[in-house]
C-alpha cells in the first residue's frame, strides 16, 4: 500500500487499482501506463509540481498527452509567474519518488489544480505512489480528497 491508497481506503472512496511491470528505460512514466494498460492516454493524468514565485509548491494534474502550461496555472493559482519545481523539493514534499508521485496522500498538502479536461470522463488514471501502480477514480473524488480546483492548465 501507499499513502494515497491507504487515504482512498480510509475515506472509503469508489477506486480501483491497477498495476504493470514498469519499465525503468520508458522514456515516459504516464505514455507507459496508458499503453500498458491499455488505456486512452487523455484519460490517464500525470502529476506534477510547479513553483511560484512566491516559492509556494504547487500541484498540477494534467492528460499525459499534453504539458502543463505554466502561465495558466499561475493565473489559476493567483500569482505572478510558475515554473517547473526542482525535482528533489517536489521529492522531499510529496513524499514520493519521480515518476510515482501520485496527487493524493502527499507529505504536505500544497494547493492542486487539475485540467478542467478531467471533468469529461467518468473516471481517470493517476499515480498511486509508485512506478507501475496506476488508481483509477471519478475526478471529482480526486478532487475532493486533494481539495482541488479544476482549471484549463493543460496544453495539446
Amino acid at each position: 500500500m501507499t499513502p494515497a491508497l491507504d487515504l482512498l481506503k480510509k475515506v472509503r472512496a469508489e477506486h480501483r487499482i491497477h498495476s504493470y511491470e514498469h519499465d525503468p528505460k520508458a522514456a515516459s512514466y504516464g505514455h507507459e501506463a496508458a499503453e500498458k494498460l491499455g488505456l486512452a492516454p487523455a484519460q490517464v493524468f500525470k502529476t506534477l509540481l510547479a513553483s511560484s514565485d512566491k516559492g509556494e509548491l504547487l500541484v498540477a494534474v494534467v492528460p499525459v498527452v499534453g504539458s502543463l502550461d505554466l502561465k495558466a496555472l499561475a493565473h489559476a493559482a493567483g500569482v505572478k509567474k510558475a515554473e517547473m519545481a526542482d525535482p528533489a523539493a517536489a521529492q522531499r514534499s510529496t513524499g514520493y519518488l519521480l515518476g510515482g508521485i501520485s496527487p493524493l496522500g502527499q507529505k504536505k498538502r500544497l494547493r492542486t489544480f487539475i485540467d478542467s479536461s478531467a471533468e469529461g470522463f467518468e473516471t481517470i488514471y493517476v499515480s498511486a505512489g509508485r512506478r507501475g501502480l496506476e488508481v483509477e477514480l471519478a475526478p471529482s473524488v480526486l478532487a475532493e480528497q486533494t481539495r482541488a480546483t479544476f482549471a484549463d492548465i493543460g496544453r495539446a
